[in-house]
């Protein structure tokens, strides 16, 4: 294997490109790309063949075997931390490619509508592989799923499951093409109790804690469903209620 590659100026393009991808959502779609941080999801990557383009040591390369492929380099302490979007991150950082959206067959899924906060996006991520549920749903404002805190949250999940951003309309044609009721959870007096309604072959919508599912999305459900709590309980966080919902779907 070759010498990392040694960058010691803010103006170099690698760092201008990297501290593009950690804030830039537009640039990171035009360029097909995305960055990640530290040497757990660059092994979680590398295991589940994520497309990795290059590596950005701090200091000196670590004991990753990476492909021939990958480019990698080297910066001091100093410039590796103001190209990071982390504070005091021991490394690396990482780019990978942006995967296409692999719409198709499914058998049950999670949709957000307008989820922002890029902790309960990506914690939605990490819950829905660790459930087994095959596909997340992404429709309207949410959280981009490629900003280096998103993909953080998902703890390596961004790496193996399948995320299709959508709008409304067509991930109501998704859910009927592949023969699945589409439930709302909604505090509504129409909605059910979760736990008297088969969700095991269903595609759930949250919405944000805030303002939860939009009325356009409610017209387009099959039916409302709604987690139990205790009297004088306003909500639950988002992340929160989908992980109960996906408890329910995979039980």
């Amino acid at each position: 294997m070759s010498q990392p590659e040694r960058i010691t100026s803010r103006k170099n393009p690698l760092i201008l490109r990297l501290r593009a991808l950690a804030s830039d959502g537009g640039f990171r779609r035009a360029q097909g790309e995305y960055l990640c941080d530290g040497a757990k999801l660059l092994e979680e990557a590398l295991d589940k063949g994520a497309e990795l383009r290059c590596v950005l040591w701090k200091e000196t390369p670590g004991p990753s075997a990476l492909p021939d492929s990958v480019r990698q380099y080297c910066a001091p302490a100093e410039l590796f931390d103001y190209a990071s979007p982390m504070k005091n991150s021991p490394g690396p950082l990482f780019t990978l490619a942006i995967p296409e959206d692999a719409a198709g067959v499914f058998s049950r899924a999670i949709l957000l509508e307008n989820v922002q906060d890029p902790g309960n996006v990506g914690t939605v991520i990490r819950t829905a592989a660790a459930m087994g549920i095959d596909t997340v749903l992404l429709c309207g404002a949410c959280a981009d799923v490629y900003s280096p805190k998103t993909a953080r949250a998902t703890m390596g999940a961004v790496f193996r499951e399948r995320v299709i951003h959508c709008s409304l309309d067509e991930a109501r044609r998704l859910a009927e093409q592949n023969g699945l009721p589409l439930y709302g959870a909604a505090l509504s007096e129409r909605a059910e109790d979760i736990r008297r309604l088969d969700v095991k072959n269903a595609v759930v919508a949250i919405g944000s804690e805030g303002r939860g599912l939009s009325a356009e999305l409610l017209r387009l459900c099959d039916g409302e469903l709604i987690i139990p709590m205790a009297p004088g309980s306003e909500s639950l966080n988002a992340a929160v209620a989908a992980a109960i919902v996906l408890w329910e779907m995979a039980r």
